[in-house]
């Protein structure tokens, strides 16, 4: 029986990998299958319960925790919590899974399934382009941005405990990069 790999993106928030998580999924030759993740915001426009994340409260996150239904999960931001849930696993069958995924919960999963988990890191080109990045969502307040951006400067320090690294400067050459990673990571 084949085993599913995983493939981890995982990136500041405003780095871009949600973008090049969704270009993946559109690549039909790599037959990817999307790790849904739990979280405990709020939804922005345009995102869906049960298709971008399963949006469920704190106190059912919190309650799911003591029952062990995450393989991983984090309080990423104060009183927000984010994880990914046993059943996406289990779901996937011998689907290859690809995670869009805080850093954090990344290199958890990295360390689990060590041997067929591959990680990049999406660095953005500076932390004023990141902080551009967040203002042109629209969907940020001001001190939300300035608790993504101190959040950033530790993510960044992590970038060298994943797999590989890939600058987020100008999104075809990079998402180029990360195609030719995934690519080779599945079909080997």
């Amino acid at each position: 029986m084949k085993r599913s790999k995983f493939i981890v993106i995982a990136a500041p928030s405003g780095s871009g990998k949600t973008t090049i998580v969704n270009k993946l999924l559109n690549e039909k030759n790599l037959g990817l299958t999307f790790s849904i993740s739990a979280t405990s915001r709020e939804p922005r426009k345009n995102e869906k319960d049960g298709e971008n994340y399963f949006f469920i409260s704190k106190e059912e996150f919190l309650r799911r925790v003591n029952y062990d239904e995450f393989v991983e999960w984090e309080e990423v931001y104060k009183g927000v919590f984010y994880g990914t849930l046993f059943s996406e696993l289990e779901n996937a069958k011998e689907k290859n899974l690809i995670f869009d995924i805080d850093v954090i919960g990344g290199l958890n999963i990295q360390r689990k399934f060590k041997d067929q988990s591959l990680t990049i890191f999406i660095k953005p080109p500076s932390l004023d382009e990141l902080e551009k990045r967040l203002k042109n969502r629209n969907s940020e307040t001001d001190s939300n941005i300035k608790i993504r951006i101190d959040k950033a400067k530790d993510e960044i320090l992590l970038a060298d405990k994943f797999d590989y690294v890939v600058e987020n400067d100008i999104l075809k050459k990079s998402y180029k990069e990360v195609y030719k990673l995934v690519n080779h990571f599945i079909n080997e």
